[in-house]
């Protein structure tokens, strides 16, 4: 059976100084010297939770992105984490100027450097993150040695249907007859977040839950220190078992966590404990 490493890296970030965040990451990402295959970064690692995109934004051949290439090259490892990503509208009409959009845009950096995205779909807007970003209209989903894993982004924690499990359907004619459910969606749930710590209570409380009614592992990877509005973030990145128990936790302090997943362990639960056969199917409206 296949089993998934994956590296947590709970950090302080340089307010809105990318040069300052992509140093520190860089310097903490070589000296990992356990084998991994997964190395997660905090939402926005290289700017902060800003909201001045349009001074901090790049586009996909921007500095970020060409230094997750090099990187992810050098490790052979996948780089993923969200960074500030504009892209052109399309005209309204012909002779009118475009207008930049904005994304708070998760990147899934492969080795090769092909990627793949999300972009964020809930926008925080008691922080007026609506105001500055677009959202998103897809989910992302990647594969990985046989590893199936749903990436998404912080305040995504608080809204289930969007990380709830579509069991895949079988089309087969055999005794079971078509439109049986044959397995899970994914296997493991990534959140990428600049969560404050005066609301740690429902992180914890909802990356349990996430893993619980979804039935896989779950990770939380947030950041520590105080933003540049004077919020502080008291980290709580975590590890969920598909039973809810916490494999690994920590508060208040920059970390960096190596954890091995084992699908058979994943495949015991999901057999013994059959749940997610009776979920319910559902439609969510705007999704692609």
């Amino acid at each position: 059976m296949s089993s998934l490493t994956i590296t947590l890296i709970q950090t302080d970030l340089h307010w809105e100084d990318k040069k300052a965040n992509l140093t520190v990451l860089s310097k903490k990402i070589e000296s990992i010297q356990e084998k991994t295959e997964v190395i997660i970064l905090p939402e926005m690692f290289s700017t902060g939770f800003s909201m001045k995109p349009e001074l901090l934004a790049e586009n996909m051949n921007g500095e970020t992105v060409q230094w997750m290439k090099k990187i992810s090259s050098e490790k052979n490892i996948i780089l993923t984490g969200s960074i500030i990503i504009e892209e052109p509208s399309i005209p309204i009409a012909i002779g009118t100027q475009d207008e930049k959009k904005y994304f708070n845009r998760l990147i899934w950096m492969l080795p090769n450097g092909e990627y793949g995205f999300y972009d964020k779909r809930h926008l925080f807007a008691y922080g007026n993150e609506h105001i500055y970003y677009n959202p998103g209209n897809k989910r992302l989903i990647a594969s990985v040695k046989g590893w199936k894993i749903n990436l998404q982004v912080c305040y995504d924690l608080r809204f289930p249907v969007w990380s709830r499990q579509s069991p895949l359907l079988s089309s087969s004619k055999d005794e079971e007859g078509p439109g049986v459910k044959s397995e899970p969606e994914y296997d493991l749930l990534i959140y990428v977040a600049n969560w404050p710590e005066r609301r740690s209570l429902a992180w914890k409380t909802l990356l349990q839950a996430r893993a619980i009614e979804n039935q896989c592992y779950v990770v939380g990877v947030n950041r520590v220190g105080n933003d540049g509005n004077g919020i502080y973030h008291g980290g709580g990145s975590m590890i969920v078992d598909p039973l809810g128990k916490v494999l690994y936790q920590k508060e208040n302090e920059e970390d960096i966590f190596t954890y091995s997943f084992q699908k058979e362990k994943l495949d015991e639960v999901r057999s013994k404990f059959p749940f997610w056969k009776d979920a319910d199917s559902f439609y969510i409206n705007g999704f692609q």
